[in-house]
This record gives structure tokens, sequence and C-alpha cells, in this order.
């Protein structure tokens, strides 16, 4: 059988694919150009890149770049398993760019900075393992923790302001009471005029959670799961399960110090310090029978590459032994 071909992309389609301003149509005739070869697909990847790369005057390694699109034809495998395939394939070529970006901004976020009809969007990405600050356009400042993503507008409209966020961050929001400030996320969203929290919606977590410090928020699930309004100190779960929405009074501090790093505790007992170990390296801790809770320590814990170096600092204040298997840990008391 004769292999079918199409004839080259037109530089009209491509420039306008390239800043984000392709009709449906023209967006049908790129995505069946790409799909019908790799060579394709890789041609056009390499253009979008040049074409990102370029706004920040730097190039990057045939490493990068091959990790880069290793990447990419990783999600448009799964993205060609749905049914909206055109506009997912179309949504993750985008996606593309972000990586490359922020593999080459080693030190903390890359951006990606893209146009839409109504306004231009960026996006900042956080690097593993990295906490990251950003400054938005009305002066609120934003920690993003461990490879969390925000996409905001380059300049806020007259009458709100929306950010959306994948992962965790800490937000101390610039009080404007005329402009509520709103995150969005896959599950739930925040709304607020001016205070500080924490936020964590992470796809790959059954919990979405927001926890106040200061001020006052409303919290609302995506599904219509409820509404609620929180008071310092509180912390909204919302199971993506069940769709229960559920409030906690916690230690808000807790949950939020990855942003510095530290993890600072005052009387706090084993169960407590565990908790936000927990929390601070995404594993399950198990406490053995034998563990005693009455003792309380003070001081502060700095974050280590791993956790386990973080229990031999432990062990210098507290007789405990572990044991890690996989993603748990288990404690029991140093009996020697």
């Amino acid at each position: 059988m004769k292999e079918k071909k199409m004839r080259n992309l037109s530089e009209e389609i491509i420039d306008k694919y390239l800043t984000g301003k392709c009709s449906q149509e023209e967006l049908i005739e790129v995505n069946a150009w790409m799909n019908e070869s790799e060579e394709n697909a890789c041609q056009l990847f390499r253009m979008e890149e040049v074409f990102h790369l370029g706004k920040f005057d730097t190039y990057a390694d045939e490493q990068r770049m091959a990790n880069a699109e290793k990447r990419l034809y990783r999600k448009l495998e799964q993205e060609k398993k749905k049914k909206d395939k055109v506009l997912y394939m179309h949504r993750w070529m985008k996606y593309a760019a972000i990586i490359v970006v922020a593999l080459l901004m080693g030190g903390g976020a890359g951006y990606w900075f893209y146009n839409q009809t109504e306004h231009q969007m960026l996006v900042a990405v956080a690097n593993e393992g990295i906490v990251k600050e950003v400054v938005l356009p009305d002066g609120t400042k934003v920690w993003l923790n461990n490879a969390a993503t925000l996409k905001y507008p380059r300049e806020f409209s007259e009458k709100e302001r929306n950010v959306y966020l994948d992962g965790e961050a800490y937000f101390e929001v610039t009080k404007n009471r005329h402009k509520p400030f709103t995150v969005e996320s896959d599950a739930m969203r925040v709304r607020v005029l001016g205070t500080t929290f924490n936020f964590k919606c992470d796809k790959r977590c059954r919990i979405a959670e927001a926890t106040l410090i200061e001020g006052e928020i409303e919290v609302k699930g995506n599904k219509d799961e409820g509404q609620i309004v929180l008071a310092p100190g509180q912390r909204a779960e919302l199971n993506r399960n069940s769709g229960r929405l559920t409030v906690k009074q916690v230690d808000a501090k807790l949950d939020a110090v990855w942003r510095d790093n530290l993890i600072p505790f005052n009387k706090a007992n084993i169960f407590t310090i565990t908790k936000a170990l927990e929390r601070f390296y995404d594993v399950k801790i198990i406490l053995s029978p034998d563990i005693r809770s009455d003792k309380t320590y003070s001081g502060v814990l700095k974050k280590k590459a791993t956790i386990e170096s973080v229990l031999k600092s432990l062990q210098n204040s507290i007789p405990i032994e572990y044991k890690i298997v996989g993603n748990n840990i288990f404690i029991s008391s140093d009996k020697k």
C-alpha cells in the first residue's frame, strides 16, 4: 500500500501555532501533519524549542534536549488514548516548552510565556527539590515547593486576581478588598482578599488541602463539594474519592515549614515531630508501641537531602532506631 504524504505546513500556520493563534481547523491540520511521522513531530518540537528558548537568549545541550523530547513523547502517547486528542496534544506540545525551560533555569524556577487571545500568561515551575519564590504582578509572594507549577497572567484584570496551581505553594497575598484573589486547582479553589495560607493540590495525592495561617479564606470544591470559610489554624481537606470536604484544627505553621527549609519544634513530642517529617518528605512513618509520648523536645531541624539524614540528626536528641522500607519508615525506641 502506498504511503499517503501531506504537503509541508505553511510558514503562516507554523507561526500561528508557535504564538498560540491557530484556529481549531488549523490546529487539526498541524496535528494531522505531526502524526504522519515521528520526523514531523520531532521537527515541530524543535521549532517550538527554538522559538521559546530564543526568548531567554540561552541554549540547551543535546542531553537536555533529548530528555525533554522523551518526556514530550511519553505525554503524547498518553494523550492519544483520549477522545479529544487534538486539543490535548496541542496542550502537551505547549507544556514541552515548560519542561525545557525548567531544565535550563537550574537555580530554581523556569518561566514559560505564551500568548492567549485575551492576555499573556506566565508559568513558573520549581525544580525538583527546590523551594522557589515568585512575586506576582500585584506584589503577592508565592513560594513553590518541590516541582510545583503556578500559572498566572502577566497583568491581573481590573476585577479579579486568578492563578492556577498544581502542587504545593505558600501564599502571602497582597490585600485588595476590591479585587479578590483566587487560587484554582484541579480539585478545589481558595478565594481570599488578603491573607497567608498554604495550599496543596497534587494530582498524585488523594487529598487536596488548604491551611490558613493568617486572615480568612473561602474554600470550595470544584464539583460543588461544599463551601467552608476557614479561621487561622484550620485546615480544609477535600477527599477526591469520596468528595468529602472537612475541617481540622492544626498547627498551621507546621504545614508551611518547608518554605524556610527548617522544621521548628517547641515542646513537641515524637508524634508531632514525625507528622511534620511526613509532610516535609512525603513519607509514611509508623511508630512502634514502645515509643514514649510523654517526652517533649524543642529546637530546629534543618532540611537535608534525604529523610535518612534527618533521622540520623534526630538520633542525637531522641533515643530511636529506624528502618526504611521503600516509602515507609518504622521507628522504635533505642533500647541500648
